[in-house]
């Protein structure tokens, strides 16, 4: 049996299984690798963005649609980030906590489309 996410250290293995898997990926790779110069900034604002999702721990400050939006994004992206994720949750957890996540990223991954997919506008458009 795996253990369930409990901890900070949790958040931090599965952030960086998950963004490893990312950066390999031949579909969404591409679009975060040209985005991201340096990944340690990103993975550590992930780890405190997780920590406050799902433990409610203060210490996120930022808008993570807003660096979406000006993307090359569409609904095959999200779909493969959340496969990548589900199965990053997978290999490693099990437990309530561990299906929340999994829910949470598919309600964000779903609302950020839906956000996209009614903005006018294309690579260009600037989110304030």
């Amino acid at each position: 049996m795996k253990p369930d996410i409990k901890k900070l250290e949790d958040i931090i293995l599965f952030v960086n299984e998950f963004y490893g898997c990312v950066q390999r990926d031949d579909l969404i790779g591409p679009v975060f690798n040209q985005t991201i110069e340096d990944w340690d900034p990103h993975l550590e604002k992930m780890y405190k963005f997780w920590n406050a999702a799902l433990f409610g721990v203060p210490g996120f400050k930022g808008n993570p649609f807003a660096k979406h939006a000006p993307l090359p994004i569409e609904g095959k992206h999200f779909e493969r980030w959340l496969i990548l994720f589900r199965k990053t949750i997978d290999a490693n957890f099990e437990g309530e906590m561990a299906e929340d996540t999994k829910n949470r990223a598919e309600l964000m991954a779903a609302m950020f489309l839906k956000r996209l997919e009614n903005m006018p506008g294309g690579p260009s458009k600037v989110i304030v």
